[in-house]
């Protein structure tokens, strides 16, 4: 039986080429009918198309054309209709973000990776950090903070000495960027089902901003995080090139 693919691709001039190329070997199916979306770029772009197809319920496959491909296979036009069928599926539940701005606006948006929460001015920031309504630290001063999710343990909280998390775990992790006081404070694992919220403290002379996979709020005072469940993103990967074991091998490089 013909697997009916929908083939996408980033602006990158290679991702466009290799498309062209794939549609022309194997054909275009609309994504609504497809079997398979196969996303051709970087990690960047494959969490885009996740995002914008969430509501499909088709996985995606993605094949390297970018920089780093975490989360792609490797890029091959010869055998792609056995490697979609042979492909194992990871299942990755989002962070829903709720940033409540100085000016009363509130902005909700979902990562795959993580939310984090930047200073934005010349001076640290000053947060106060909640979990499942029960105040946990009065006062961290930062850079910033995020929460992140297995699966992007090993991008942005791996780069601050964040914890790699096993991608079945049921943790989230906490981690402070570049922590001033409490100075040697190296983040939390809390359950997948926590509550997190950052109150920002002095928040007109020390201005913060929240990002959620690129959803960029200014001025945030208030960023509410959790985990949803309800969402699930579908990811294929090639046998033996997992999320699984691509995370146990980012920790003995």
């Amino acid at each position: 039986m013909s697997l009916k693919i929908a083939f996408v691709a980033s602006d990158n001039p290679s991702a466009q080429t290799a498309r062209a190329v794939l549609v022309g070997r194997y054909g275009q199916s609309e994504e609504q009918t497809a079997d398979i979306i196969v996303a051709l770029g970087g990690d960047g772009f494959m969490l885009t198309t996740l995002h914008r197809t969430q509501h499909l319920d088709v996985p995606v496959y993605g094949m390297n054309r970018g920089t780093v491909g975490f989360l792609m296979n490797e890029y091959s036009e010869s055998d792609l209709m056995e490697r979609l069928k042979e492909a194992e599926e990871e299942v990755i539940n989002p962070l829903s973000m709720r940033a409540t701005c100085a000016d009363g606006t509130v902005h909700q948006a979902l990562a795959l990776n993580e939310v984090s929460v930047l200073r934005s001015g010349s001076q640290a920031a000053k947060l106060k950090i909640t979990v499942d309504g029960r105040l946990r630290m009065e006062e961290l001063v930062c850079d910033g903070a995020l929460l992140a999710t297995p699966a992007g343990s090993t991008a942005y909280n791996y780069s601050a000495h964040g914890p790699i998390l096993p991608i079945g775990s049921d943790v989230l992790a906490l981690t402070a960027i570049a922590p001033f006081r409490p100075r040697r404070w190296r983040g939390a694992l809390l359950p997948k089902t926590a509550n997190v919220q950052f109150d920002v403290l002095e928040a007109e002379k020390r201005p913060v901003m929240a990002e959620a996979d690129s959803h960029l709020v200014e001025n945030a005072v208030c960023v509410e995080i959790r985990s949803e469940p309800g969402i699930k993103h579908r990811i294929l990967f090639d046998p033996g090139h997992g999320l699984e074991e691509r995370l146990i091998r980012e920790q003995f490089v």
